[in-house]
């Protein structure tokens, strides 16, 4: 996982990603988000409220990673929810999160 993280903070880096409730549910309405995160210790409500408007939007949401490990990731505080605003970072994140949930069954 700490290499989706790393690449979550070049993304940063590169001015390619949004934090904060309000911002990033604009990103999500005016079609710039291509990958929204949100903190797996984020309430119950909150991550609906995301679900829900990812789904109607048809943006890719996962829900990874602490609210601090988010945050340490950006160089800032505790982070909540995060948009990826750029195709190419939100593919690179989105297979390092998809190779580290797969299981392998071992006999």
């Amino acid at each position: 996982m700490s290499k989706a993280l790393s690449q979550l903070g070049m993304a940063m880096r590169a001015g390619k990603v949004v934090t904060g409730d309000e911002t990033v549910l604009k990103t999500v309405r005016q079609g710039k988000a291509h990958l929204v995160l949100i903190a797996s210790d984020a309430s119950d409500n909150t991550k609906k409220k995301y679900r829900d408007k990812c789904a109607t939007y048809g943006v890719v949401m996962s829900e990874a990673f602490s609210r601090e490990a988010l945050g340490r990731a950006l160089g800032k505080a505790e982070r909540v929810s995060v948009a990826v605003t750029d195709a190419g970072f939100a593919n690179m994140i989105r297979g390092q999160l998809s190779q580290n949930t797969e299981v392998e069954y071992i006999d």
